[in-house]
């Protein structure tokens, strides 16, 4: 199969979902019983991850929900009613309307699943394989990731070079979310350095400790890749019915293969979403929406193009 089909795609109308971070306990605590088929989703994942997902969701307690191996199943369920909530609200046509999805981080397998290249039912499988995966990776070194604001990428990566000499630890940029606004990601004590050096030195305007687990998206998370592999080589990928675009490098992929060794990667690669934005912003966009909980992404999105129009569906 050609991996090529998409690559003229037009961003007209952008679906985006938002990545681990996101959830918040109060999150879906009405939407059951104003979607019946967002009832039937929590019900169904209810049955695969052998726990009440929307008891956690609406009642927490927080550090519960906020654990990795929760979260980024109560995220993917949370987007996927949110898009239950659209479809009862607008009707089918303002779902069908889509041109290209994508997600931020965990997000990209709403996205793959709001494609239809990935059913609801192994999305659930996948994201809690994900997590629990991630949490292991997480609990066995001891990293951190730091927000850091106000500055531009390549300052970013030279703070990050001084971090890491300074502490003779690893620390990279691992989200590149817009101009200002990038994580970064490593031990523990180069991101204690990066706190520590980033306004006196860099000037930047502020860091932000972020409350995960763990490196996400460097090679402290390697350990992951197996496990996630192991499931994702379980499940089947479809080609999406709209182009969906990939966190590794920004491009849309029409090949399952390719799609599920970009999973893979994903694990332990940078984020390209300010690649992403910039490109979808270039072809032809017109309106998206933001499907789940919080409105992180459309933040972002704002940031890049105050002007661009976006929706949010929240649970």
């Amino acid at each position: 199969m050609s991996d090529g089909e998409f690559d003229d795609y037009t961003s007209k109308v952008s679906f985006m979902f938002p990545g681990q971070g996101a959830q918040y306990v109060g999150m879906a605590a009405s939407i059951c019983d104003e979607v019946p088929a967002a009832k039937k989703m929590f019900e169904t994942a209810k049955e695969i991850l052998g726990y009440d997902l929307l008891e956690r969701c609406t009642n927490g307690p927080k550090e519960v929900l906020d654990s990795t191996e929760v979260s980024q199943p109560a995220i993917f369920v949370c987007s996927m009613a949110a898009v239950e909530k659209l479809r009862q609200e607008k009707g089918d046509a303002a779902v069908d309307e889509a041109t290209c999805a994508m997600g931020l981080s965990l997000g990209e397998y709403s996205a793959l699943c709001f494609a239809g290249a990935l059913s609801f039912e192994d999305g659930v499988r996948v994201t809690k394989a994900r997590g629990e995966a991630m949490q292991l990776a997480s609990d066995a070194t001891d990293g951190a990731m730091v927000s850091v604001i106000g500055l531009d990428s390549a300052t970013v990566k030279d703070l990050c070079a001084a971090a890491a000499e300074k502490s003779g630890k690893p620390v990279a940029v691992a989200n590149f979310l817009c101009n200002g606004n990038y994580a970064v990601s490593g031990a523990s004590a180069a991101c204690d350095v990066v706190e520590q050096i980033a306004k006196p030195d860099f000037k930047a305007r502020m860091t932000v400790r972020l409350a995960v687990a763990g490196a996400f998206h460097t090679e402290f998370m390697s350990t992951a890749v197996d496990k996630l592999g192991t499931v994702l080589d379980s499940i089947e990928i479809g080609k999406p019915r709209i182009p969906v675009i990939s966190n590794v490098d920004a491009k849309p992929h029409s090949d399952p293969k390719v799609i599920k060794e970009l999973l893979k990667k994903q694990v332990t690669n940078p984020v390209l979403w300010e690649n992403t934005m910039a490109e979808v912003l270039k072809r032809g966009y017109e309106r998206g929406y933001e499907c789940g909980p919080g409105k992180v992404v459309a933040g972002i999105l704002k940031r890049v193009d105050r002007k661009a129009e976006i929706t949010n569906v929240e649970v």
